[in-house]
């Protein structure tokens, strides 16, 4: 009955075993989607982390409360850029008068602001008033609608400028974030460039 089977060749057998077995549908592995390697990296990562605590203990610890101590630093930091954003930006509004016009509405006057900033040496600040200025007289050539809970950012995708006022208003903003919202400090010749660049866009706005 089984002689056969006795007549079929091993190395036949294990040849179609293989076969059968190297199809997909027997594949055991599970399947590598995209971003396999930076899952395969993070698991290394983890790996070597707990093996380093492992052989250096003490090491561990301080590398584990150096990193504690840096992300409470970054979220701190977040926090208060937020802050400063706010700050410069929705709580404006509850700004003053000046000569009798809302200083909220009134480029001229964020103006006057801003060079009284700049002759006290505050250049951080008045680049705040010189981009609320320049964002108002924009408004009054109808390339943006002013609002004060707008971030400076949004202006930018809402300009109605040519390529070349777009960018200048960008880069306006860039100086405003570094300067304002990052604490970069800020001089009197980069007030002065940012000022020109401001009384240049008017130039660059899109007509109907």
């Amino acid at each position: 009955m089984f002689a056969g089977w006795q007549a079929v060749p091993v190395d036949s057998v294990r040849r179609a075993v293989t076969d059968v077995f190297a199809r997909p549908e027997f594949r055991w592995e599970p399947p590598r989607h995209t971003l396999q390697w930076l899952e395969d990296g993070w698991r290394r990562f983890v790996a070597w982390v707990n093996g380093f605590g492992d052989r250096h203990p003490l090491l561990g610890d301080i590398l584990l409360w150096a990193s504690i101590v840096a992300l409470t630093a970054i979220v701190v930091h977040a926090g208060y850029v937020t802050w400063r954003i706010y700050r410069a930006t929705v709580r404006v509004a509850a700004a003053g008068t000046a000569s009798g016009v809302p200083v909220l509405l009134d480029p001229a006057a964020h103006r006057r602001l801003a060079e009284a900033l700049a002759l006290e040496g505050r250049f951080a600040e008045a680049l705040a008033h010189r981009f609320i200025a320049v964002v108002l007289e924009l408004e009054r050539a109808r390339a943006l609608r002013y609002h004060p809970s707008k971030t400076p950012a949004e202006y930018v995708g809402e300009a109605r400028l040519d390529q070349t006022g777009r960018a200048t208003l960008a880069g306006l903003v860039g100086r405003l974030y570094r300067h304002v919202f990052g604490a970069v400090p800020c001089d009197e010749p980069g007030y002065l460039e940012f000022g020109a660049a401001a009384d240049g866009l008017r130039e660059h706005v899109v007509q109907d």
